[in-house]
């Protein structure tokens, strides 16, 4: 994930990077400018009597629009529903540890540090497995090292260690590991609806490949420049949404979760030193 100051407007502005959508769009924006700009001088040798056209394609771009503000909107709630699962495991892994520590102490130092042990690698372990990376032990997958942690802690249960009371004490924390699970699991199993997705992509393809038509009859040379930052703009959107949707893999948008996981494990670990 990248990280920045966003008061630094003309930097931010002047700052290219690998995601970054006018890369990515420049050489279909030099295409369309150049077929817009043969167009206009078409136009001014020989008047083709499109103007009012242009009426339609303006309520086709602001139907356009309005697909775009839901689309966008939609990415982005996946993503701060994401990062907000992650901050969840961040203050549940930090509170079990503690309560751990507090009720086994001194006393158990064994069974602290093993337990404790297998939450530090719940983080990694569904991280790796929300990016799709095969685990070598079928174990380490997030369900079961869940299955191991509430294991030893049943055991502990039945070897009177711990009570009744303690358990449920320590249930919402235990729990909420596989909650958190599940609900990320649901953000990436559960992508924008095909047709919507492929319906969007169609008409911003429509209303790309008819501006220059439409525009350069009205705007004349004008009309190079405005086709394509409207079209920069439109096709921004839509990149950016597919990115921020699935927020869980190596981009330079997605979730910090190495970061997120590492700060995890340190944090346990300080916790029971």
């Amino acid at each position: 994930m990248i990280t920045y100051n966003p008061k630094e407007w003309f930097r931010l502005i002047f700052r290219f990077h690998s995601s970054d959508t006018f890369r990515i769009l420049l050489p279909i924006m030099v295409v369309l400018g150049l077929i817009t700009a043969l167009l206009a001088h078409l136009e001014q040798q020989h008047d083709f009597g499109m103007k009012s056209a242009v009426v339609f394609h303006q309520i086709l771009g602001f139907v356009l629009s309005m697909l775009l503000v839901f689309r966008i909107n939609t990415a982005y709630d996946r993503w701060w529903e994401g990062r907000r699962l992650w901050g969840s495991l961040v203050n549940n892994c930090r509170s079990l540890a503690v309560k751990l520590k507090a009720i086994l102490g001194p006393q158990h130092p064994t069974e602290l540090r093993d337990i404790t042990g297998l939450l530090k690698a719940f983080p990694a372990s569904l991280r790796d497995h929300l990016r799709g990376i095969p685990e070598s032990d079928p174990s380490n997958k997030p369900l079961g090292l869940f299955t191991r942690i509430i294991e030893r802690l049943q055991a502990l249960r039945s070897a009177k260690v711990l009570t009744d009371e303690q358990m449920l004490f320590l249930n919402a924390e235990a729990f909420s590991l596989i909650d958190i699970t599940g609900a990320c699991e649901r953000i990436k199993n559960s992508p924008i609806p095909y047709s919507y997705s492929l319906f969007l992509k169609k008409i911003i393809f429509a209303y790309a490949t008819t501006m220059p038509i439409t525009f350069s009859t009205e705007y004349g040379y004008w009309a190079v420049p405005a086709v394509m930052l409207i079209f920069y703009a439109f096709a921004s959107l839509e990149l950016i949404s597919e990115e921020v949707e699935e927020p869980f893999g190596t981009g330079a948008n997605d979730l910090p979760t190495d970061e997120l996981a590492d700060k995890i494990a340190s944090d346990l670990e300080a916790t029971i030193a």
